[in-house]
């Protein structure tokens, strides 16, 4: 079994992994690097076209072109998505022709969601496609044999992301690329862990495992917790003549529900504006996962957004703004209103409330601290970080190692720095560095007998 390290092993952002058994690849992911190019995601003026040389160009795409160079590119026969997350699929769009014979395999919401981005940016794809539901199995039968994966439910931020284990005649490859173990999730039901400790005992030789926390020495919070978070930061706002604007994560299904159902208390009517979120509220919509369909009212192009803001600056207080912008991206509703490019005028006493943490890359940062800067000098009452995290920390990654057991342990999704603690924490449950257990750099292969 050789496993070639693609993205997001320097990096959060541009996740691709691609393991070769025998004469026959599978591709993990295909994620974007979103600080490259947050301001043409979220830009809502007209939808953009992007292509591939674009994207490479401003550094946005894994380094794919790797596999020509190991000779693996006509080998790859699927692309498997864990879940819906741009740094996880962003990138599909713009890479799938190159692996015309792969098929792509994801849950119901994800493909819906990578329908989205393929309709939003005109691209038409030959690749078979193939809808997985959680908990499922899929055999594909290759000329090297067959290979079995099985798709394991666990919890994140987002709706119906999975635990991948591959099984082939040289081993078990067990990909898991994001989780937190959240045992009272908002939507949906908490991980399969009698399946993982079968898996643990029937024995997994590798494991590419999410690291990006793995200096922080906690369990992750449930989304439980989140929810209250939510309602305290949303109880808080009292001024009938103040305006209440929220920004989260577009693609946290079950955070957005919190942020409905404690708003319908608040009277105030709802409005969803932002391209992604239009893009994954409709996702969501289509697969049955949006329970809040009917409370809100969505918007996306500037003309329509800017007319409804004319309205929300003369009568504040009777609308919930849930808006894009909460990494401050150029472009972004947030960000716009903030600079006084749209017809609401923030002023003092205004709420502006952070469903969401800063992403930790330094693109991200600086900006959130910029537009930080100006909205108290605006007078405007923040509430940052009304948020856990989707992302498991060092405890959870202790329990998922400890229930799975493998041979081989790769650290993932984030810089070197940020994956070097999940070393020393496999080095604590007994993993050699440089043996047992591996940091890797985009682009290289480790060859596991």
């Amino acid at each position: 079994m050789e496993v070639c390290t693609i993205g997001g092993f320097e990096q959060v952002g541009k996740n691709m992994t691609a393991v070769k058994v025998k004469d026959d690849v599978i591709i993990f992911d295909a994620g974007i690097y979103l600080p490259a190019i947050i301001e043409i995601q979220e830009e809502e003026t007209h939808e953009h076209i992007y292509n591939e040389k674009d994207l490479r160009r401003i550094g946005a795409l894994p380094d794919d072109l790797v596999l020509d160079k190991y000779g693996w590119t006509n080998k790859v026969r699927a692309i498997v998505i864990g879940h819906a997350h741009l740094d996880h699929l962003g990138a599909l769009p713009y890479l799938a022709h190159r692996y015309p014979n792969a098929e792509i395999i994801a849950t119901p919401f994800t493909m819906a969601v990578f329908d989205e981005i393929l309709k939003s940016e005109n691209i038409l794809l030959k690749n078979r496609r193939r809808i997985i539901r959680e908990d499922s199995t899929y055999v594909l039968n290759t000329s090297s044999g067959q290979i079995k994966m099985e798709f394991i439910h666990t919890t994140h931020s987002t709706l119906q992301c999975v635990f991948i284990a591959m099984h082939t005649s040289e081993g078990t490859f067990f990909y898991a690329l994001d989780f937190k173990l959240d045992n009272y999730p908002i939507i949906g039901d908490p991980p399969r862990y009698n399946k993982l400790r079968e898996l643990g005992r029937k024995g997994i030789k590798v494991l590419v495992i999410d690291a990006l926390y793995s200096g922080t020495e906690r369990k992750t919070p449930s989304e439980r917790i989140a929810r209250n978070l939510v309602e305290d930061a949303m109880s808080s706002v009292r001024d009938r003549k103040a305006a209440m604007i929220v920004t989260t994560f577009s693609s946290h299904i079950a955070r957005l529900k919190s942020i409905v159902d404690f708003g319908k208390k608040t009277g105030r009517q709802i409005i969803f504006i932002g391209r992604s979120l239009n893009k994954y509220v409709t996702a969501a919509i289509k697969v049955g996962q949006c329970p809040f369909k009917r409370e809100i009212t969505m918007m996306k192009f500037r003309k329509q957004v800017d007319s409804f803001l004319k309205k929300v600056e003369k009568d504040r207080g009777r609308y919930l703004v849930v808006c894009t912008g909460h990494q401050a991206e150029p472009g972004s509703i947030l960000d716009r209103i903030v600079k006084d490019e749209t017809p609401l005028k923030l002023r003092e006493g205004d709420n502006i409330i952070f469903c969401s943490s800063v992403i930790p890359d330094p693109v991200n940062i600086n900006a959130r601290d910029r537009m930080d800067k100006r909205l108290r000098k605006k007078g405007v009452r923040i509430q940052t970080d009304v948020h856990v995290s989707g992302h498991g920390g060092r405890e959870d990654m202790r329990d998922l190692i400890n229930i799975l057991k493998p041979k081989h342990v790769i650290p993932a999704h984030g810089s070197l720095q940020q994956e070097m603690p999940l070393i020393e924490l496999a080095g604590e449950l007994g993993y050699k560095f440089g043996e047992t257990s591996h940091l890797s750099p985009n682009g290289k292969i480790l060859r596991f007998d």
